[in-house]
């Protein structure tokens, strides 16, 4: 028997040893000297910009620009976007593919922020994209989880709460702030991580406090908060310049380009040719370019029903015409499909169109930029003449695309008689600026959409198939599965918000 307990002993002992000898520096030995254990900020960016903008540019194609009376898809089935009628689970495409990506922007901060991969202008980037998907989120839907959002990977928190759209923008501000103050000590990043800018951080400052204005002037109107935003936009544009660059011509523009090769390739390339020519270009968007000879649309050939290469925005006529769709049309009105945006197959030869454009990657551009300066000084808020602002914002909105036209501005303005008019009434002027900025938009994921919420302004035709008693709707509903996952909060947050309908308007749309 004590053989036996000494042969166990023995046994056992050595199974010790060896599980000592297996467990001692595991990790140190197990640890690559030469890599770091973790992605880095330069693998990290390219790929959250690229899924960011994937999901913008879907939504923008099949609700921003069906509400927009970009594009009428037409059907007279239950659920049509183009006549404020739509489904909750349009919801949860955009909620769920955004609050992916922000984990992807926060995790660049905080590797950015570590001691081996130490990098101001990542952090200062990752902010900057933070700011921009959580106002788009806010935007979309309202009150959102923000504070506790995205937290559940290194912390208890699996309900996070819904914080109210005032300190969100607050809170926004504050990272943009400290955006502009990393980015201006100028660390150096990866070119070839970068495909927005290719490494040059001056340029992702401006955007960053470009977007900042476009964030200030969306909240002006909330009376409780519209002194503070009036003094910062004036601060950034008259009083501290230089501290707070902003987009200063189209190449400063924030737009992934899209090259085709690796994961650079552009979103609507995966949607079926036959699905992408399905909607019909409403009469809305093509009437005007067609009014003004408009150089997007190739109005020189117009009458021969051929498109050609300066057709940037790849339309194809109907039958030699450029004709629309009227929006909001009612069931059983059945309207011919006139003329679409066409692809590769139907622009054979004739250069790019919407399917292979690299500009379609739109973040911000410059046209943008100064249709809000435009804004800002016809309310006086800022020095500067609104007329130039305008004039130069509509001719950056054209030779963004078409970098060789050469018209002069005014006299195309002229023609079109879109031209600034000083006699105009504020209300006349605020028109003019937000028609042109509606096709400054172009493309730029929900801005049409929140700009006409804010101001009213493009004018857009009634039609008498609309829903929702014919008004704009004012926000998406959560997802459902919110309702079940996250109760307590979601009820806090629709009994401060309102009912969780489409109608419902958010913080800075209410009076």
């Amino acid at each position: 028997m004590n053989k036996i307990i000494h042969k166990i002993t023995g046994i056992v002992l050595t199974g010790s040893i060896l599980l000592s000898s297996c467990t001692k520096d595991f990790q140190e030995i197990n640890t690559d000297p030469n890599n770091t254990p973790s992605a880095q900020p330069s693998q990290l960016l390219a790929p959250a910009l690229v899924s960011t903008l994937t999901y913008n540019m879907i939504r923008n194609r099949n609700f921003n620009n069906e509400l927009m009376q970009v594009t009428v898809d037409p059907n007279d089935a239950e659920g049509r976007v183009f006549r404020y009628d739509f489904r909750s689970n349009w919801s949860d495409y955009l909620y769920n593919g955004w609050y992916s990506e922000l984990t992807n922007f926060k995790d660049i901060y905080k590797i950015a922020g570590e001691q081996l991969t130490f990098n101001e202008s990542y952090q200062g980037i990752s902010l900057i994209c933070q700011s921009w998907v959580y106002s788009m989120l806010t935007d979309t839907y309202g009150d959102v989880p923000y504070f506790q959002s995205n937290l559940a990977k290194d912390s208890t928190i699996l309900e996070p709460v819904f914080d109210r759209q005032r300190d969100i923008y607050m809170d926004i501000f504050k990272k943009l702030e400290a955006a502009n103050t990393l980015l201006a000590r100028g660390t150096g990043i990866t070119a070839s991580s970068d495909p927005v800018y290719y490494g040059d951080v001056a340029k992702w400052r401006r955007f960053g406090n470009s977007l900042y204005l476009r964030l200030l002037l969306r909240i002006s109107g909330k009376t409780e908060v519209a002194d503070t935003c009036i003094a910062k936009i004036r601060e950034i544009v008259d009083e501290k310049a230089s501290t707070y660059p902003i987009i200063s011509n189209n190449d400063e523009s924030a737009i992934l380009r899209w090259t085709g090769v690796g994961p650079f390739v552009s979103p609507y390339l995966s949607v079926r040719e036959q699905d992408f020519r399905s909607p019909g270009i409403a009469t809305f968007f093509i009437e005007h370019l067609v009014n003004w000879n408009d150089p997007r649309i190739d109005i020189p050939t117009y009458g021969t029903g051929t498109p050609t290469k300066i057709n940037r925005w790849g339309i194809a006529p109907y039958q030699g015409a450029y004709l629309g769709i009227p929006s909001g049309y009612a069931p059983g009105d059945n309207p011919v499909k006139k003329s679409y945006f066409y692809s590769t197959s139907a622009n054979s030869g004739a250069g790019p169109t919407l399917q292979t454009d690299p500009l379609t990657g739109m973040m911000m551009n410059y046209a943008e930029v100064q249709f809000i300066l435009a804004e800002a000084a016809l309310k006086g808020w800022i020095s500067g003449d609104a007329g130039a602002y305008y004039t130069n914002g509509a001719l950056n909105s054209i030779t963004l695309w078409l970098p060789q036209w050469d018209v002069p501005i005014e006299d195309f303005l002229a023609a079109s008689d879109i031209q600034w008019v000083e006699s105009m009434t504020p209300e006349e002027k605020m028109e003019r600026i937000h028609l042109q900025k509606y096709y400054a938009l172009f493309l730029t994921d929900m801005q049409q959409w929140f700009e006409y919420r804010r101001t009213g302004h493009p004018i857009l035709p009634k039609g008498p198939g609309l829903r929702n008693n014919g008004v704009m709707p004012a926000r998406m509903t959560y997802p459902v599965y919110v309702q079940s996952t996250n109760p307590t909060n979601y009820k806090a947050a629709v009994a401060a918000q309102g009912p969780d309908v489409i109608s419902t308007e958010v913080w800075w749309q209410k009076p």
